[in-house]
């Protein structure tokens, strides 16, 4: 890509929609900012960065996206700091990992400064979207689609890559009920299951659906060879407390590599707290819960950050849990987490960006 970054266009909306919009009250991923990023890709080149107003697109029948599931994205946010400062949370690792997801998926990559800098320029546009509370940040949606149309299996040779942005609350409300999923797989090993891919998701929600009219909220995949290993609970990774260690399944092509899941395993390190990612049987959990060693279990994911899971179920036993008030481990890993993304600690990670 050739682009020079400071040719970035930008269409201004006439109005801003914000005063739409009720920051103490803002469900998560229905709101959208005033303006978007949009950037074309054809004869193997891609187009300048352009910022225009959040809306509609025309797209055709055809377009090959549609069809044949040539579609990625990534997730991150923005937070509003004390010091009133704006910054993204590792923006870098999250455009290199849509990088091996476009890989990955057969789609042209974009180099990973470009697209810092072109979210850096989004962000400053709508940074009056950036929630001023600790509850609440600006959640950040790039994605890119096959736009060819055409019939036929095959790569496409153009695409469209998007960002959109909007002010989100928590994700999870509620500590979370987790159902072990022994039929339905979420990635086999050789598939696409590293890649943050539009058709991984697509294929969770059956199962997920069953499991919530079972009165659980989520799954906690297993392996899809003998469905005897833990992988991911629904959309995040997952982490387990059994006696004084921290414990994750080591990521591979199954198993989606976690901005989060990187965070919260480097800040347990420099607590000094044992870190072990490897591979979890589903027999080891259930084992830790009746002998009394489980002490913890957890999602983490840019949406959840941290979220408690409060029971496990598993062959018709419902696994409870320690009391979320009693767990010392996952609360002081989302306070030093959280103190980071909004300027109460210091970064010393090199996480945070600021926006300017």
């Amino acid at each position: 890509m050739e682009n020079d970054i400071l040719n970035i266009t930008v269409d201004r909306i006439a109005e801003s929609r914000i005063k739409e919009i009720d920051f103490s009250n803002i469900p998560f991923g229905k709101q959208f900012s005033d303006h978007m990023l949009v950037m074309d890709y054809a004869n193997g080149v891609w187009s300048s960065p352009h910022v225009m107003p959040y809306g509609n697109m025309p797209i055709s029948p055809a377009c090959l996206g549609l069809h044949y599931g040539q579609t990625i994205f990534e997730g991150l946010k923005a937070y509003r700091q004390n010091n009133g400062e704006i910054v993204l949370f590792r923006p870098a690792d999250n455009f290199a990992r849509l990088n091996i997801s476009a890989e990955r998926m057969c789609m042209p990559t974009i180099p990973v400064d470009t697209l810092v800098e072109c979210l850096r320029e989004l962000v400053h546009i709508d940074q009056n979207w950036v929630p001023k509370t600790h509850n609440a940040s600006l959640y950040i949606r790039p994605f890119m689609y096959a736009t060819d149309e055409a019939i036929g299996v095959r790569p496409s040779e153009t695409y469209r890559f998007i960002i959109i942005t909007g002010p989100v609350g928590p994700y999870y409300s509620v500590p979370l009920k987790v159902l072990v999923e022994t039929h339905y797989t979420r990635a086999a090993a050789g598939g696409t299951g590293s890649a943050k891919a539009g058709g991984n998701y697509g294929g969770a929600l059956l199962p997920t659906r069953a499991a919530q009219q079972k009165g659980y909220h989520q799954l906690i995949w297993t392996d899809a060879k003998q469905h005897r290993f833990v992988e991911e609970s629904g959309t995040m990774n997952v982490m387990f407390q059994i006696g004084d260690s921290l414990l994750t399944p080591s990521t591979g092509d199954t198993i989606l590599q976690g901005i989060t899941r990187d965070s919260v395993l480097t800040l347990a390190r420099s607590l000094g707290i044992d870190v072990q990612e490897r591979p979890i049987s589903v027999e080891e959990v259930v084992a830790a819960h009746h002998n009394g060693t489980l002490k913890d279990a957890f999602g983490v994911g840019t949406a959840a950050t941290i979220a408690p899971i409060e029971l496990i179920g598993h062959e018709g036993e419902d696994l409870v849990l320690p009391p979320i008030e009693d767990r010392q481990l996952s609360k002081a890993l989302a306070a030093k987490l959280t103190a980071i993304r909004y300027g109460d600690a210091e970064d010393t990670f090199g996480w945070t960006v600021k926006v300017g």
